[in-house]
């Protein structure tokens, strides 16, 4: 298929993109430096991120929202439940299966970072004219929307809910 008319338009617009991209990074460590006690490790925060999406999963939908087997999974699993991020219980549909959820200490954990990832973003739009901080929202939607559409995601892992 060739590419569109505005390719080069959105070549550049994907650049631009990939550096802000850097630059929150630098944010999100920032924001995670202030969590209160430890930190999860990039994957457990993912794990965090899926479990909270569908409220209740399985180590197999699990392995499959992260890409990763299940010895993988589940030692990921061992990980977060002794941290206190996350409980097991059996499901009440099939004995041979788990439950995953969140406890009220991973939610938390959730919580706070998204509070203190926004502080750090909003110091900066702070310094932004009031029309392109209207600007950023809608492209930023935008962006959200084309992403849910494209691959069925609406976070960090998971698929789209519908409301």
């Amino acid at each position: 298929m060739p590419p569109p008319a505005d390719a080069p338009h959105l070549l550049e617009a994907a650049r631009a993109a990939a550096h802000v991209t850097e630059l929150l990074e630098a944010a999100w460590g920032r924001a995670q430096e202030t969590v209160t006690g430890s930190l999860p490790s990039p994957s457990q925060l993912r794990a965090l991120l899926v479990i909270e999406e569908h409220q209740v999963t399985n180590l197999r939908n699990l392995g499959d929202a992260l890409d990763s087997k299940a010895p993988s999974v589940s030692r990921l699993c061992d990980r977060m439940e002794a941290a206190g991020l996350i409980e097991r219980s059996l499901s009440g549909t099939s004995r041979r299966e788990l439950e995953l959820r969140l406890t009220g200490r991973g939610q938390s954990l959730l919580d706070e970072l998204r509070e203190n990832r926004a502080r750090e973003l909003g110091a900066v739009m702070a310094a932004m004219a009031p029309a392109d901080v209207r600007a950023l929202t809608r492209g930023l939607q935008a962006f959200h929307q084309a992403v849910t559409r494209e691959t069925g995601r609406t976070s960090g892992g998971g698929t789209a809910r519908t409301a």
